[in-house]
């Protein structure tokens, strides 16, 4: 089983996959703001609860059409693996890793691999911002040769 590096979650750093946003004031505009494309759908925004995932994963999934947002809820740090739009078959030196701490969130470009959210506590609870139809109208995947693991 291959191992994936957990890189630190900068805004330069994960520029080539999408944003990260983080606390703002209200109606207040600076990093941390996020631009959305809501264009090709009706969007759906609610809280999804996961059970336990662990630190492996074996898909990457890619959304064409929408510009997904998460966020964990309950305030704990997780991980996620990401792939750049531009790589249609990638290898194991395009996945990045990062662990996404409290208080931000992550918008991903349009056609980014993602697998995520992953952590290791029984369950948590994460904010989703998709489009209603986006696990069945905008979701294809690909599978890595052997299973990854986030090195923790």
């Amino acid at each position: 089983m291959n191992r994936i590096a957990i890189a630190t979650l900068t805004s330069e750093a994960f520029a080539p996959f999408g944003e990260v946003g983080g606390p703002l004031a209200d109606g207040g505009h600076a990093q941390g703001d996020v631009a959305l494309d809501l264009s090709r759908g009706m969007p759906r925004f609610y809280i999804m609860r996961l059970a336990q995932r662990g630190l492996v994963f074996d898909v990457m999934a890619r959304h064409d059409r929408v510009t997904q947002c998460l966020g964990a809820v309950d305030g704990e740090p997780w991980l996620m693996a990401v792939v750049p739009a531009d790589f249609v078959q990638p290898g194991l030196a395009a996945i990045q890793a990062f662990c996404i701490a409290p208080g931000c969130f992550i918008k991903l470009r349009l056609g980014t691999r993602q697998a995520s959210p992953y952590f290791t506590e029984p369950v948590s609870d994460f904010y989703n911002l998709e489009m209603v139809d986006t696990n069945i109208a905008d979701y294809t995947v690909w599978r890595p040769i052997a299973p990854l693991e986030f090195a923790t």
